[in-house]
């Protein structure tokens, strides 16, 4: 058996740069997704509780609640112009306060 040497040509070169790019856009996502989710991470996991719980039979009105109380807060903090840098990141993801 002869092994003989890959010769690259043009056609590999763009592929594999066109697979960074699809990385590097898949990584922008993810951060966008992450920040989106620390924005509203609370209102989700409540929201994702009420649906769990009216999916088992019980009443998920409490938890229904809770997502709207965490909405509120998520909303008015996206609102405050003084809350708009890293320097003020918090407790979001638990409470929707920062």
């Amino acid at each position: 058996m002869k092994l003989t040497p890959k010769v690259i040509t043009p056609g590999n070169r763009s592929r594999g740069q066109g697979m960074t790019e699809y990385i590097v856009i898949v990584a922008l996502i993810a951060v966008a997704a992450i920040a989106i989710y620390q924005l509203f991470g609370a209102t989700l996991r409540n929201q994702t509780a009420a649906v769990a719980m009216e999916v088992a039979g019980k009443d998920g009105s409490s938890a229904i609640t809770q997502a709207g109380t965490a909405a509120g807060k998520a909303e008015t903090q996206a609102k405050d112009p003084t809350k708009g840098s890293l320097s003020t990141y918090g407790n979001q993801a638990k409470d929707g306060q920062q």
